[in-house]
């Protein structure tokens, strides 16, 4: 092709492959925060949603406290977004990005907040969603929903379960069981003893159908009874990563 064409391609690779958000994902989180802390709460929401949920929680944690809330409610309550104004915040950001949208893209949304939410510390998590409660008590709950679900109990240790056995009924359990996956179903089993577990074995069996809408009610109301445990003490939800843990 000769050395000017060859080059031209070149350099019409690189700059796709190190301009825009790909180029932020690079950055590490201690650097870009003040980078883009300036930026208006939903240029840094858009930001934030483009980006892998642990490098975002990163960021959040370094934003002023009363942008946290902001930034991450705009997040919960943003829906798409046009080529148009995407390309332009990019440009913004780094420049001669090329615009591979080929339609409008879904961003944000409550499961983005909560991802990020998932891996922040507790005291951010509780201030954020203190005041997205104020701001839209309905969000928050969507996001508290999707911080933990139901098949997270996986993740909770063997004394915890137990807590929580302690606070639920068990014909509450029989049917939240109905529509578990087999891991769930024997770390839950297996925290019984050989009794109640035998009785609840027996229940799930002659339990008859039901619509999932029912179950899943259900395993949201014993989601809500975790998360009250967690928030008298009585447990320790471990999902959350940590962005950068702070010892007290």
């Amino acid at each position: 092709m000769g050395t000017r064409k060859a080059q031209e391609i070149l350099d019409r690779i690189t700059g796709t492959l190190s301009s825009g958000f790909h180029l932020l994902k690079n950055v590490p989180a201690a650097q870009l925060a003040p980078f883009i802390s300036h930026e208006h709460p939903q240029t840094i929401a858009l930001i934030l949603s483009q980006l892998d949920p642990r490098q975002a929680a990163g960021i959040l944690s370094q934003l002023p406290e009363h942008t946290q809330s902001e930034v991450a409610y705009r997040i919960a309550t943003m829906n798409n977004i046009t080529p148009a104004v995407l390309k332009q915040i990019e440009d913004s950001l780094a420049g001669n990005l090329l615009d591979i949208l080929g339609g409008n893209k879904d961003v944000g949304g409550p499961k983005v907040t909560a991802d990020i939410l998932n891996l922040t510390g507790t005291s951010v998590e509780h201030n954020v969603l203190e005041q997205i409660d104020v701001q839209d008590p309905e969000v928050a709950e969507t996001v508290r929903n999707m911080m933990f679900v139901f098949e997270d109990i996986c993740s909770l240790s063997d004394r915890e379960v137990q807590v929580m056995l302690r606070g639920v009924e068990q014909k509450d359990l029989v049917v939240a069981l109905k529509a578990a996956s087999e891991e769930v179903k024997d770390k839950i089993l297996n925290n019984m003893s050989e009794r109640v577990r035998l009785f609840m074995e027996e229940e799930m069996e002659f339990l008859g159908p039901m619509r999932l809408s029912e179950v899943e009610a259900v395993q949201l109301r014993i989601v809500h009874k975790i998360r009250q445990l967690e928030d008298q003490g009585q447990l320790k939800i471990s999902l959350k990563g940590g962005a950068g843990d702070t010892f007290v």
